[in-house]
């Protein structure tokens, strides 16, 4: 058995290498948060051994900055192929925005969740290299409304402060959003829309 399958004694087999490591990972910083896990409890619940795990990520830091890049960049997809096949039209472009990060928040609590969290936890270097991905996302949002304001179809005469109480209010769903709770996803994305148009004064 090669070292990067090696398992744990007494662990449950997850499936062997990165996948299963990042899914520990998850698992771990959701319940404990980064501080409360050890690198060790990450590998006990990914079923392998130290060495194994150390094999694909040489520290827990360099552990939790891959995690989040897996986050941004699959939430950076989703946004692509939501806007892709759009119009130009600022209305539309946002609405499908606003719809496919409430999903993502919706679908993908925990990683939200541990997208927020665990940004102060990243070391400088990491924080940086990441920042950037960050700033492509505040870009996106910013696009989309300039636009719309450039063109007469929004009215808000902020745009920064309406990028911002957008953005702000489709994350803050993961911190009460319960599945089940009487408002499906689709029906929780059609009310964000419309709140979203109306902060930035749609003009349609």
């Amino acid at each position: 058995m090669s070292t990067a399958e090696e398992i744990h004694p007494g662990a449950p087999r997850r499936g062997g290498g990165r996948e299963a490591i990042t899914a520990a990972a998850r698992e771990s910083f959701a319940e404990r948060g980064y501080h409360g896990t050890s690198i060790r409890d990450i590998a006990r619940r990914a079923g392998l051994s130290l060495s194994a795990l150390y094999y694909w990520h040489p520290s827990k830091q360099h552990l939790l900055a891959a995690l989040m890049e897996e986050i941004t960049h699959d939430y950076f997809g989703r946004c692509d192929r939501a806007l892709r096949g759009i119009g130009d039209d600022p209305a539309e472009r946002l609405s499908a925005l606003v719809r496919v990060t409430v999903e993502y928040r919706v679908s993908r609590r925990v990683e939200s969740n541990i997208a927020a969290l665990e940004w102060r936890n990243l070391e400088p270097a990491n924080r940086e290299r990441l920042a950037g991905l960050r700033r492509a996302a505040t870009r996106l949002w910013a696009d989309i409304i300039d636009d719309g304001v450039a063109r007469g179809v929004f009215g808000c005469p902020h745009p920064d402060d309406a990028r911002r109480a957008v953005v702000a209010a489709c994350n803050a769903i993961v911190q009460w959003y319960e599945p089940g709770g009487g408002i499906t996803p689709a029906e929780l994305a059609e009310r964000y829309t419309g709140i979203a148009l109306r902060i930035v004064d749609h003009r349609g």
